[in-house]
């Protein structure tokens, strides 16, 4: 064999090697990306959605319901018959932080006024008629009566059946339902005057005199909802009852709550109550 022979011979063999390990090289990487395909993909959602599996909070999750972008009230219970089955007086600061609600307009009370029996400025003095016959229903009843021919003022009959009591609710701050309130009140505004007056109360939940011996202690149509005590309360004389008896104009029984911007005028006649409540 001559020289030039052996020499093609030599490249012939080293090309074949050269194939022969590349194809080793590809059957190799071709083996590798079989089993890579064949391997499960953890995507990093399901490791996040691992470890928090493994850290979770074990205290239950609470929802908090929303209706018309305020909170709901379901969660607030409806007030007892019993509730209101004491002296007027005495029921009248209670009521005080205390939810009204029809439909979706809710008002919490922040001024109000007893009326007691024979109190010279309750209509109860009257006896019963035809228009003072729902104050002397069963307390927790809705008293409504047509003040001067316009304002249809809401009072809350007290006590025992028979009694002739009530607190009329002067004032109000709004709660829910703050479009409907202002469209049955005629005034676009979010400031007290919206509802710092027991006739513009009665307008704003939209009642009339046929309200009268509702029960707010039963689900459906107006309400009445637990709701805060207040932590300070103003007293004073009632407002407009010039032609009661001396003692009882003079009479501290009207209750508001202590920094609210929604009480009616006068203001200047509220002070931090005392021990005599001129009973």
């Amino acid at each position: 064999m001559t020289r030039s022979q052996r020499s093609n011979r030599l490249i012939t063999a080293v090309r074949t090697t050269d194939l022969t390990q590349r194809g080793k090289s590809v059957a190799i990487l071709r083996s590798k990306s079989a089993a890579t395909r064949a391997k499960p993909y953890s995507s990093p959602k399901s490791k996040r959605e691992h470890r928090l599996e493994s850290t979770s909070d074990p205290r239950p999750k609470h929802r908090v319901a929303v209706s018309s972008g305020l909170l709901c009230f379901g969660n607030l219970r409806i007030l007892s018959r019993d509730f209101f089955q004491i002296d007027a007086l005495d029921l009248a600061p209670l009521l005080l932080g205390k939810y009204l609600r029809r439909d979706d307009v809710v008002l919490q009370i922040t001024e109000v006024e007893a009326y007691r029996p024979n109190d010279s400025a309750c209509h109860g003095r009257f006896g019963v008629t035809a228009r003072t016959a729902p104050v002397f229903g069963p307390g927790g009843n809705a008293y409504v009566y047509l003040c001067y021919g316009l304002h249809m003022m809401l009072n809350i009959v007290a006590d025992k059946e028979g009694i002739g009591a009530a607190v009329l609710i002067r004032s109000c701050a709004p709660v829910s339902g703050l479009k409907t309130i202002q469209q049955r009140r005629g005034q676009m505004t979010d400031k007290p005057v919206l509802l710092s007056g027991p006739g513009k109360v009665g307008q704003a939940l939209g009642l009339s005199t046929e309200w009268s011996n509702h029960p707010l202690y039963e689900p459906g149509g107006l309400e009445l909802l637990d709701g805060p005590k207040p932590e300070k309360v103003l007293v004073g004389p009632r407002v407009g009852i010039e032609y009661a008896l001396p003692e009882h104009v003079s009479a501290l029984w009207r209750f508001a709550i202590a920094g609210s911007p929604w009480i009616s005028a006068p203001k200047n006649t509220l002070g931090p109550p005392n021990d005599n409540r001129n009973c």
